[in-house]
């Protein structure tokens, strides 16, 4: 009898795709038009930062095996790993710009579960679950935290405690898209800060940042560098896409190193 009532809401009402709102088969998915459009990040990728070697062919042996990109192997960032699911291009954006800028905070589930998906091993390693904080004018002007929500459902997925106001974003900062790696950092110089009495919460513990989009990680960096100053031991990052490096084009792939060769 329920799956008879499951049946005819479903006729009356069917579920839609998450993207572009077509019927389609089931909750929280995809129609095959815009499932084509997404791209998962996949081997081969930078041991380190998760960035994809996209001009190398998924699953080739000879780049799965544990490669750095030339950014990590030149100057390795303060987070030990770094893992996202989608690739951060048109098919991704019609998934995240929604959720971040238009209020579908129904979308952080089915985010959530791909990015259980990828970050799997970071997930099962993890201690707690740190959501990368937004100011204080931002997030009321928004009216949550985009990185918040997916935190919240990766500790249900992974069984793993997260702590929503431990970090805290202590001063707004301008995009730093537009900057350079050098005026990243210093924008970010200070911009976070561990709520009273967190240094003790941290302290020993295997953290992973969770974020939304993970661009050049210095936002990660910064906030994984206060973790460490408070004795953390390991802090990783999860997000649900991944900016590619432009400058990983083909030409460039004998840049890619051996950890430990740089």
């Amino acid at each position: 009898m329920l799956r008879l009532g499951h049946a005819a809401l479903d006729a009356l009402l069917p579920p839609r795709c998450l993207a572009c709102a077509t019927p389609v088969l089931a909750e929280g998915t995809l129609c095959a038009a815009c499932f084509r459009e997404i791209r998962l990040i996949g081997p081969p990728l930078c041991l380190c930062c998760g960035i994809p070697f996209l001009h190398a062919r998924q699953g080739e042996p000879a780049l799965g095996g544990g490669l750095l990109c030339p950014r990590c192997a030149e100057t390795p960032p303060v987070y030990a790993r770094a893992r996202a699911a989608y690739l951060y291009d048109a098919g991704a954006k019609r998934l995240l710009l929604p959720f971040k800028y238009a209020g579908r905070t129904e979308l952080a589930l089915p985010l959530a579960r791909q990015m259980a998906h990828a970050g799997r091993e970071l997930l099962a390693e993890a201690d707690m679950l740190l959501p990368v904080p937004l100011h204080r004018r931002r997030l009321l002007s928004r009216g949550y935290n985009q990185a918040g929500l997916l935190a919240a459902r990766l500790s249900r997925l992974g069984g793993v405690p997260w702590a929503p106001d431990l970090l805290r974003r202590a001063r707004a900062t301008t995009a730093l898209a537009r900057h350079g790696a050098a005026e990243r950092a210093a924008l970010l110089d200070g911009a976070f800060r561990l709520a009273p009495g967190g240094a003790a919460r941290v302290a020993g513990r295997r953290l992973l940042l969770v974020d939304d989009v993970l661009t050049s990680g210095a936002t990660a960096s910064a906030c994984a560098a206060v973790l460490m100053a408070a004795g953390a031991a390991r802090v990783e990052v999860l997000a649900a896409a991944r900016v590619p490096d432009p400058r990983l084009a083909e030409k460039d792939m004998a840049g890619l190193a051996l950890p430990g060769d740089a």
